[in-house]
């Protein structure tokens, strides 16, 4: 499968990044990682790429790595779509004190606009 992971600068996305990694590694999935400039928070979008270069390096698998400017959500579905990647991964959000899950509005938009499988990686 060709997977299209979406990476921000939260503790979320990094373990989402870890987990697609290690089901990349298993299933033989071919990626290609997405830092969203848009989402980096505190974090340079540079740290972000090492973090990612790392945890490559750490299961030795090579994948394509983009930095995508502008609103992250609809970058995200242009590129899995115009493409022919078979899905979108990334990090789903939180719950709320009630129980109920809080997604970002970058996971919201992608939820709601994507023609290819989406994965939330909680």
């Amino acid at each position: 499968m060709r997977i299209l992971l979406g990476v921000g600068g939260s503790e979320e996305s990094l373990q989402a990044l870890q987990q697609t990694v290690e089901r990349a590694v298993a299933a033989g999935d071919d990626l290609t990682v997405a830092i969203l400039e848009e989402v980096t928070g505190e974090r340079s979008a540079d740290d972000i790429e090492a973090d990612v270069e790392a945890e490559l390096d750490a299961h030795d698998l090579e994948a394509e790595i983009r930095h995508i400017e502008g609103n992250a959500g609809s970058e995200l579905v242009s590129i899995a779509e115009s493409e022919g990647f078979d899905g979108i991964t990334l990090s789903g959000g939180t719950t709320s004190p009630m129980g109920k899950i809080q997604l970002s509005s970058t996971a919201e938009f992608v939820l709601l606009n994507s023609h290819v499988s989406v994965t939330l990686i909680r």
